[in-house]
C-alpha cells in the first residue's frame, strides 16, 4: 500500500496509537497492584512488546531488567523508584524515549553523543551581519559577496511555515549560485513543516521514505511497509545547490528532513550525523499514573537503510576548535566552496 504524503503516514501512526490507548485502557480494568515492582514490570514489559528498535540498537532487554532489578524494593520513595525506572529507559539512548511524572521528567539528551557544531555568535557577528532579514522562524542574509543565500533554521516547533515566507524567500534568492540551510542544534517539531520546507525545492511527486509500526511482541512484528511521498504542486522552486547543515543537535523532524534529502540531487548534507529520532512515539500510564512514551514506528531511507541513530552527512566537517578566535565557521565555509565548485 502506498500513501500520498507525509501528513498521511503520521495519521495512520495516530489511528494506531488510538487504538493501541484503548488497549490499555481495556487491560487497566484488570486490577494491577501498584506496588515498585508491578510498576518496575509493567514499564518492561511495554517497552519489550512495542519499542521499535530493540533489535536494531542490538539491546538485550532481558539483561537490562536483571541489572535493575536490584534497586527495587517495597520501601523505596517515589524518586527513587522513577530514577530507577528513568535509569532503565536511557539504555535505549532515544530522545523520544521518556518517562513523566508530577515531579520529573527523565529524558536521553541526544546532543550529548556529538559536538555542538554551532556557534551561534560567530554566524550573527561575521555572516548575517545586522541587516538580516527575519521572515517567520527563518533567519537569513546574503553571503560571500551576495553569491549564496544563507538560511538559519532554529527549530521546526517554532510556527508553521507559510507559503508566503518560502515565496518571499525564493524571490530574493533566485538569482544566487546556491543555497544553504543551516538546521544545526535543530531539535525538531511540527511534522508539517517537513513537507512544508521540502516545497521549497520540490514540487513533484517522489517517494522520500518507508515507515512501518510495531505491532506485536515479537522482535519482527511490524507492519507492511507504507510509502511517504511529496506533495505535487504548482509552486515555483530553488533548483539550484541546496546545502543543508547538521550536527546532533538535529533531531526528529530535523531528522526526517535531512532524510528525505536524500531523494534530492542537488541537495546535499554537510556537518556531523544528526541525533536521529526517526521513529513516532507513542505513550501509556503506569499503574501508579506516571505516563511514559518510545518510539513505536522504524522509517527506512530512499537507499533501504534505518537511520534511527543518525542520518549520516554527505560531507562530515567539524566545527572547527579555533572557531570562536578566528570567527570562521568552517562548516558554512565548506558549503560556500561546495555550491561554488
Amino acid at each position: 500500500m502506498k500513501s500520498k504524503n507525509i501528513i498521511y503516514i503520521f495519521l495512520a501512526v495516530l489511528t494506531f496509537i488510538v487504538y493501541f490507548s484503548s488497549c490499555e485502557k481495556m487491560a487497566f480494568e484488570k486490577e494491577i497492584d501498584n506496588t515498585p515492582i508491578e510498576n518496575y514490570d509493567y514499564l518492561w514489559n511495554e517497552v519489550n512488546e512495542k519499542y521499535a528498535f530493540l533489535e536494531y540498537k542490538n539491546v538485550n532487554w532481558d539483561s537490562i531488567y536483571e541489572v535493575y532489578l536490584p534497586h527495587i524494593n517495597s520501601k523505596m520513595t517515589n524518586d527513587s523508584l522513577f530514577r530507577v525506572l528513568g535509569n532503565m529507559l536511557n539504555e535505549l539512548r532515544d530522545g523520544h524515549v521518556n518517562l513523566f511524572s508530577p515531579f520529573n521528567l527523565s529524558r536521553y539528551d541526544i546532543t550529548l553523543l556529538g559536538p555542538v557544531n554551532i556557534n551561534t555568535r560567530i554566524i550573527k557577528d561575521n555572516y548575517l551581519g545586522t541587516d538580516y532579514y527575519t521572515t517567520g522562524s527563518f533567519v537569513h542574509n546574503f553571503i560571500n559577496n551576495g553569491d549564496i543565500g544563507y538560511i538559519r533554521y532554529s527549530s521546526f516547533a517554532n510556527s508553521l511555515i507559510t507559503d508566503y515566507e518560502l515565496d518571499f524567500i525564493l524571490e530574493r534568492y533566485e538569482n544566487t549560485q546556491g543555497l544553504i540551510l543551516d538546521i544545526r542544534q535543530n531539535g525538531g517539531g511540527y511534522v508539517d513543516n517537513v513537507q512544508k520546507l521540502l516545497s521549497l525545492f520540490c514540487n513533484d511527486e517522489r517517494l522520500l521514505y518507508e515507515t512501518q509500526i510495531k505491532n506485536g511482541p515479537n522482535a519482527n512484528n511490524f507492519t507492511l511497509l507504507e510509502s511517504a511521498y511529496s506533495n505535487k504542486t504548482e509552486r515555483d522552486i530553488y533548483d539550484k545547490k541546496i546545502i543543508v547543515l547538521t550536527d546532533r543537535g538535529s533531531y526528529s523532524a530535523s531528522s526526517f528532513f535531512s532524510v528525505c534529502t536524500y531523494a534530492f540531487d542537488n541537495v546535499i548534507l554537510v556537518g556531523d550525523t544528526t541525533g536521529g529520532g526517526l521513529g513516532l512515539p507513542n505513550g501509556g500510564q503506569l499503574p501508579n499514573g506516571w505516563t511514559y512514551r518510545f518510539s513505536i514506528t522504524q522509517t527506512i531511507a530512499v537507499n533501504g537503510q534505518n537511520y534511527e541513530n543518525g542520518v549520516p552527512p554527505n560531507h562530515t566537517v567539524i566545527l572547527s576548535d579555533d572557531a570562536a578566535e578566528t570567527g570562521i565557521d568552517n562548516v558554512i565555509e565548506f558549503a560556500v566552496n561546495l555550491i561554488k565548485s
